[in-house]
């Protein structure tokens, strides 16, 4: 297994910023951990400098090596089909962590991707694991960050299985909108990261239909759209939507 993660030179000396400080301290690190078991996460927390976008943090088929805690900007996941198509997986923004896909095969199954500047901290895993043995409260929050990622596969799959456009695209706003939420950020009114034909790639939908969607949204005065600025004037009516398994805004 890799010990160091591609793209990251060893970590910088003085001026770098110490996890206890990090504005997402409160999201990324488990509440439990002692001061002392900070810095020991720190010695291994690897700050290399930001991507830009477009560039690519690494690629599906690596030798998986690290994960990656987004601090700034945000990623986009993919795979690549057979017959050579993309199929966006995610969407991931600060204080959420990539590359948990690489564990069971030591390579990552999908690629990452910078979708605006992103600044990451890369956390070898190796050494990672070692620490959470010593460290319960950090074994307990890698636990659940790999519990997460298999449920948010699970919905995903499920949303598109089984529910119509209006609703594929009210749960991904949604989704945003408590991720910001949990961020201590506005959950009405924010940037949206992706491109609309990201949002088509990743809901299966074509691009034609997402913007019917948002047209519609925007007709109902249940969100107001413009280029990547989105801000969320009925909340509710945007849960009810994504909570329905086949509701259309107009049939």
């Amino acid at each position: 297994m890799n010990q160091q993660p591609p793209h990251f030179p060893p970590r910088p000396g003085r001026g770098y910023a110490h996890c206890n400080d990090c504005r997402l301290s409160n999201i990324c690190l488990p509440l439990s951990l002692e001061f002392s078991d900070i810095d020991k996460l720190d010695a291994i927390v690897q700050r290399g400098k930001p991507l830009q976008r477009g560039d690519i943090l690494y690629r599906s088929g690596e030798p998986f090596g690290a994960i990656y805690a987004i601090r700034s900007g945000s990623i986009k996941t993919w795979r690549t089909s057979r017959d050579g198509e993309e199929q966006i997986t995610g969407f991931y923004l600060p204080g959420e962590v990539v590359g948990l896909d690489g564990p069971a095969e030591d390579s990552y199954a999908n690629s990452a991707q910078a979708l605006e500047t992103t600044s990451v901290c890369a956390i070898p895993f190796s050494r990672l694991e070692a620490l959470s043995r010593q460290v319960p409260g950090l074994q307990r929050n890698l636990f659940q960050l790999l519990s997460r990622e298999i449920s948010t596969d699970q919905k995903q799959f499920g949303l598109l299985g089984r529910t119509s456009a209006d609703t594929r695209v009210a749960s991904l706003l949604v989704s945003l909108s408590l991720r910001h939420e949990r961020h201590k950020l506005s959950p009405t009114t924010f940037a949206l990261p992706m491109s609309r034909s990201d949002m088509a790639n990743f809901l299966g939908l074509t691009l034609e239909t997402v913007s019917r969607v948002f047209g519609r949204l925007q007709q109902l005065d249940i969100i107001q759209a413009s280029r990547k600025e989105l801000h969320i004037v009925q909340p509710g009516a945007l849960r009810e939507l994504a909570h329905s398994e086949s509701q259309n805004l107009c049939r």
